[in-house]
């Protein structure tokens, strides 16, 4: 039997939704997670006075293994459709979710939009539909979810999704083709088989609809860019760098360079799952030794090219960005912390070349606004054309503690190296 495709899907919205439940419960019924896993959940969460959080559990537990950062491997959760195989990127809180989405090792094929039936469109329901549409992610569901909350209501879900639409809408989504199903993810209702719970919706489950997605073109055939997430010394291989192919292939014995910094050498050993390889191709998470370079030549943020294709370090670059949310107004001067890709680094607004929908010359730009804006990194760092290599062109401003903007490059002014 051939191999089932691959496609990345990321569950976002408001931190109450029941996002992870609904993950849980989909792992559950496609045979990822096993009866004997939840039962032991089960009794954790009752023990904890947490009942109802069983399905949740699942995705918890990976996600202190991340904060401890055991593994090398970044591990997501795997799930089968009957067309595709699926990795589930979690995007837990807030803040994860903003740096898991922009600069995290994933990136997302498709995004299922979880909202309560309870409490209906919240601020950060608002901020991560935006966030999909900037980013680019082109598929997209929605779940009204904990309807079983509402005692499955129809008039209830009508006005959630009147309101949900509404605000798609306003985003610039194709509410045509938007798929709105009403959800439990605790009792499992139209996760992944009709529920007679809700006689009244007579559309398809969660699993049905992400069979009707596509694999996105791979960007196989441009030149390689690995964006380094971390470095390590492993006694008997040296130094490792670990990343994500995002464009192009790393073969072994290829002539590598670094940027910003420009070091060199040749790639000696791939890795992926402790699997040695003689290639990793675009979406592969690897682990690989350059022969040649020192580890204090490599940090994360830097970004790993071909030799004869080196990535494009920035001396101010042009985007188009979208201010989601901003206490007051940004205008020239503005410096805030962009993160791209691995990169996290400081940049001041240099011009404000034009705002949408409006003629002549603006001062600041508010929430709600989409301008096209000049900045200018305060390091050496590498970004590229969303156009050619949109995992690199696309970074979030975040200033107190929040995401203020989001934006994909337009063009970059390569610093003389």
């Amino acid at each position: 039997m051939a191999a089932k495709e691959h496609m990345n899907i990321v569950f976002i919205g408001h931190v109450d939704a029941g996002k992870s439940t609904c993950v849980g419960r989909l792992l559950y019924e496609t045979g990822a997670l096993s009866e004997q896993t939840l039962r032991k959940y089960r009794e954790e969460a009752e023990k904890l006075g947490k009942a109802t959080f069983e399905f949740a559990y699942e995705m918890d537990t990976l996600k202190e293994e991340r904060e401890r950062g055991v593994t090398i491997d970044v591990s997501h959760k795997k799930f089968e459709t009957p067309k595709f195989e699926f990795t589930i990127i979690d995007a837990p809180g807030h803040r994860d979710f903003v740096k898991n989405m922009i600069t995290g090792a994933s990136q997302a094929d498709a995004a299922a939009l979880v909202v309560s039936a309870k409490d209906g469109v919240q601020p950060q329901t608002k901020e991560h539909a935006f966030l999909a549409k900037v980013l680019g992610i082109g598929q997209f569901m929605v779940l009204i979810n904990k309807i079983d909350a509402v005692n499955y209501d129809e008039a209830k879900f009508k006005e959630v999704k009147e309101e949900l639409e509404k605000l798609l809408k306003g985003m610039g989504y194709d509410i045509s083709k938007l798929v709105i199903i009403p959800t439990s993810g605790y009792k499992g209702d139209n996760i992944a088989k009709n529920s007679e719970n809700t006689p009244w919706y007579k559309g398809p489950t969660l699993l049905a609809v992400l069979d009707t997605f596509t694999v996105p073109p791979k960007p196989a055939d441009k030149p390689l860019r690995l964006p380094i997430q971390d470095v390590f010394t492993i006694t008997g291989h040296g130094t490792v760098p670990v990343g994500r192919v995002e464009t192009g292939t790393m073969k072994i014995n290829e002539k590598v360079v670094f940027m910003p910094s420009g070091a060199t050498g040749e790639v000696k050993k791939i890795e992926m799952h402790h699997q040695e390889m003689a290639e990793a191709k675009c979406g592969d998470n690897v682990g690989f030794n350059v022969k040649g370079v020192d580890k204090k030549d490599i940090r994360r943020g830097d970004v790993l090219g071909s030799s004869s294709s080196p990535p494009t370090v920035a001396d101010e670059f042009t985007a188009q960005v979208v201010v989601l949310n901003h206490p007051t107004a940004i205008s020239v001067g503005y410096t805030p912390v962009l993160h791209v890709h691995t990169a996290q680094f400081a940049a001041k607004i240099i011009e404000i070349v034009e705002k949408k929908g409006q003629e002549g010359k603006v001062d600041f730009i508010k929430t709600g606004d989409v301008a096209v804006v000049r900045f200018k990194p305060l390091k050496p760092i590498v970004l590229e054309k969303f156009a050619e290599f949109p995992p690199l062109g696309r970074f979030a401003i975040r200033d107190m503690g929040q995401t203020v903007a989001a934006g994909v490059v337009l063009d970059v002014v390569p610093k003389k190296m």
